[in-house]
């Protein structure tokens, strides 16, 4: 198997909307936005089916040095491999990388976040820095798209939050911010105890409006000049926008459920951004 097989069974195995994305670019584009696909979701497995934190913080290390590797020219495994050529293509940053695998440390060390400054940075790394390495790879001429990217980043991974509340709690994980909570007056007990009462809709409702913000905020900021090149994460953003109403349509009962869009309904979401984009 070749390196950008391996990457390709990896991203199309996740099921997830950006893959989607990924079936109308060129091909040298597709093959670098996989790879980057890949190692996200490598250095996610670590955290996510990894139980024990001292052996996922020794799998996350070796990552590190995996990166460290391939922007060196040695790398070993397939995805540094394929990692490679685009790197060189793209002149992707060595930093970035380092923030994804921190973002993942950040899981490894706290499973509740203070306040929404807190929760930001954990979104920053695990979502924005990823939007802003695929949207050079997209091609981003104008610097506004950097700030784009990175609001569209946030938009994901608030809905993410959104979505996952529920599977998150059954992992003792809550990243909704503490405060929050204390201010509509919901508890760790009635998240944990997936307690889906009067005062977590409206705790709910004011993370949707939150989510739609970063949204706004990300078109926005799109400059005409790169809109063309940024189709595939305009088309990521009507899947997860689309996602985020049908959560908000159903009455938010993310505690005991998880919303998803079909798949034939994420396609034909892409195909059609795709011919208005």
């Amino acid at each position: 198997m070749t390196p950008d097989q391996y990457c390709q069974d990896k991203a199309a195995s996740s099921g997830s909307s950006f893959y989607n994305s990924f079936r109308f670019l060129p091909p040298e584009k597709r093959r670098a936005i996989t790879a980057l696909y890949a190692f996200c979701r490598e250095v996610d497995d670590v955290v996510d089916e990894c139980h024990e934190p001292t052996v996922a913080q020794t799998k996350l290390n070796w990552w590190r040095g995996e990166i460290a590797a391939t922007f060196a020219g040695t790398p070993q495994h397939p995805v540094g491999r394929a990692l490679l050529p685009a790197i060189r293509a793209f002149d992707l940053p060595l930093e970035q990388f380092n923030e994804i695998i921190d973002g993942m440390e950040m899981d490894l060390k706290q499973n509740r976040y203070a306040d929404f400054k807190a929760l930001q940075l954990y979104c920053y790394r695990v979502a924005s820095v990823v939007g802003q390495l695929a949207a050079t790879i997209f091609g981003a001429s104008d610097r506004r798209t950097m700030k784009y990217a990175h609001d569209l980043g946030m938009a994901f991974q608030l809905t993410n939050i959104i979505r996952d509340v529920g599977e998150d709690a059954r992992r003792n994980r809550i990243y909704l911010p503490q405060d929050e909570l204390l201010q509509f007056g919901v508890s760790e007990a009635d998240i944990l105890g997936s307690n889906e009462s009067a005062e977590f809709q409206r705790l709910m409702a004011f993370q949707i409006e939150r989510a739609k913000h970063f949204y706004a905020q990300a078109f926005a900021a799109l400059p005409q000049a790169d809109r063309k090149s940024q189709r595939p994460g305009l088309i990521m953003a009507a899947i997860y926008r689309t996602l985020l109403d049908e959560i908000e349509a159903d009455g938010c009962h993310v505690l005991k459920q998880k919303i998803s869009l079909p798949p034939l309904r994420k396609l034909w979401i892409a195909w059609r951004t795709w011919l208005k984009s």
